[in-house]
């Protein structure tokens, strides 16, 4: 089964942009692993080795980071359109409003679905909650199914989610 157009017209508010959302505490573990594994470099190399391992290591760690957000986002975007194309109503897109998680939060008159994981490219996962229920995945096995994912996290949220409502 696919996602198909919806019949019903349903409006979404949702301008079309996921807004980025880097998590503090992930740049903040980089630094610390960056200056521990640089602080061996002193009895060897000195303190000019030292730097610039500090600085080799801590960019490519924030590179990973942002390489992360970039795919979740990625995801995230890929969700709310084919939820939003398929009929669900999406109000809004935010992201967490501490910047200490890659999280994103979809507003629908339904509640709140959170979307969000960790954000480190080579171990980046992939975590949806909703109504308190949550699950997560890997992201790149997220993007590379993502419309079946997107299927069935529409039938879970925006029909399933309505039939409960009403009843």
């Amino acid at each position: 089964m696919q996602l198909e157009q919806s019949s019903q017209g349903a409006t979404a508010a949702w301008s079309g942009t996921v807004p980025s959302a880097v998590d503090v505490r992930v740049l903040g573990l980089v630094v610390v692993t960056a200056g521990l594994a640089a602080s061996v470099n002193v009895p060897y190399g000195g303190l000019p080795m030292a730097a610039a391992a500090f600085v080799l290591l801590a960019s490519g760690g924030v590179a990973l980071h942002l390489l992360g957000e970039r795919k979740l986002r990625r995801i995230t975007d890929g969700l709310v359109e084919k939820w939003a194309a398929a009929g669900g109503q999406v109000d809004d897109v935010t992201r967490s409003s501490n910047g200490m998680q890659t999280e994103w939060r979809v507003h629908t008159p339904d509640g709140e679905i959170v979307i969000g994981g960790i954000a480190l490219v080579p171990i980046a996962r992939l975590a949806v909650e909703w109504q308190g229920i949550g699950d997560t995945m890997a992201a790149s096995e997220a993007e590379a199914d993502i419309d079946h994912l997107a299927e069935s996290l529409y039938r879970e949220i925006f029909e399933i989610g309505d039939a409960a409502q009403q009843a």
